[in-house]
């Protein structure tokens, strides 16, 4: 397989955290159920993620946030679960697999996406 896309992303979890305060709409329009009853360090890092893809994909415009959530296996390994925008996206330029890679430290969320084709 291919690289096909690249993405990475970095989110002040303190800024983060107020902005959802701020604003307590944004925490259901960025995540799915699931994905918001996480603490802020993982919401920043889910927030870093979704981003990533974006950039990885293209920065395609029209996607829907919840069409990518981010769950986590049974060993603890991040990986998303795309349906509706995002899927079509990653059937129009040839997805065939997807590495997502998180971390949370000094304040700071991070994650990386690479797409394979």
């Amino acid at each position: 397989m291919a690289v096909i896309g690249v993405g990475i992303d970095v989110c002040d979890i303190e800024r983060f955290a107020e902005t959802l305060e701020r604003t307590p709409a944004l925490r259901g329009r960025l995540f799915t159920e699931d994905e918001a009853a996480r603490p802020p360090a993982s919401l920043a890092a889910r927030f870093a993620a979704k981003e990533a893809l974006a950039k990885a994909l293209g920065a395609p415009q029209g996607m829907h946030w919840h069409d990518a959530e981010v769950v986590s296996e049974a060993s603890g390994r991040p990986r998303f679960e795309v349906r509706g925008t995002v899927l079509a996206q990653f059937e129009a330029i040839g997805v065939a697999g997807v590495h997502l890679s998180l971390s949370h430290d000094a304040g700071i969320a991070s994650a990386m996406v690479i797409l394979e084709g």
